[in-house]
């Protein structure tokens, strides 16, 4: 009996662990909204919101190009982009943009981000539309 316990209690200790959700901040980039908007301008960065095009129509960020990561062909959009320059992905709370930053990394972007959610992010201070 004490082993099925124990057996249980790892299952789900383990289980939990893997069914955290992804999230990302702009903060853990060391890059300021400020910057970021700078170089986003300046075309030196893409900035990729992940959302589904009526998610990105009904608000997003100034700038962000959207590329629905639920579409089928997401990672043949992701690919026609360069991959010397940094991305920095968002969705709607961090979890898809997570997502999304694992196939970005499988295709050899050099220096991708999750920066997280659109509500947090404009509450950064980056401006929307």
């Amino acid at each position: 009996m004490k082993k099925y316990l124990l057996l249980l209690f790892i299952t789900f200790s383990i289980s939990s662990v893997f069914a955290q959700e992804v999230k990302g901040k702009l903060s853990d980039t060391k890059t300021s909204p400020k910057q970021l908007l700078k170089k986003v301008k300046k075309e030196k960065v893409y900035l990729i919101d992940v959302r589904t095009p009526e998610e990105y129509s009904a608000g997003h960020l100034k700038y962000a190009k959207n590329i629905d990561f639920k579409s089928a062909d997401f990672k043949a959009q992701i690919e026609k982009l360069d991959r010397n320059k940094p991305v920095y992905l968002y969705c709607r709370t961090g979890n898809r943009s997570g997502k999304a930053l694992d196939t970005l990394k499988s295709v050899g972007f050099k220096e991708s981000y999750n920066i997280g959610g659109f509500e947090n992010l404009k509450a950064e201070g980056l401006p929307a539309q």
